[in-house]
């Protein structure tokens, strides 16, 4: 594919593709970055990786796409799809229980941008419980 035909590929396309497309982000970062193609970065599609002691609130589902461009949005899709499981993550002021901690492919949101950070394309919101006993 030719680079004038690349930049051809219309959103749904993307969407269908993702695979494709979360590679070529990931090598080539700097040119599919929100500053570069703002308008792709408004709804793109996000996977929400549900841990196991949670999904018995998400009708067993391991994962839940919402169309976010931040963590904060991810947050808000997963409210008005999921809130049962919503209700677990976060607490009446929308805060991320103190349990709970969102990772956002391999980093810690809050060595991030804490509830703004970015999502691009194809991202993984991982959410993980905290275990504790003896």
């Amino acid at each position: 594919m030719g680079p004038l035909n690349f930049f051809q590929v219309s959103v749904d396309s993307v969407h269908r593709s993702s695979t494709s497309f979360q590679g070529m982000v990931r090598n080539f970062p700097a040119l599919f970055s929100s500053s570069v193609f703002p308008w792709a970065f408004r709804s793109m599609s996000v996977s929400v990786q549900i841990p196991y002691a949670l999904r018995h609130e998400c009708e067993g589902k391991a994962e839940v796409a919402v169309s976010a461009g931040s963590v904060q949005q991810a947050l808000t899709a997963l409210k008005n799809q999921q809130p049962k499981l919503y209700r677990n993550v976060c607490d009446e002021t929308g805060a991320v229980r103190k349990h709970i901690n969102l990772f956002v492919n391999e980093s810690l949101i809050h060595r991030r941008d804490g509830l703004d950070t970015k999502l691009g394309p194809g991202d993984l919101l991982f959410i993980m419980t905290a275990v504790s006993g003896g």
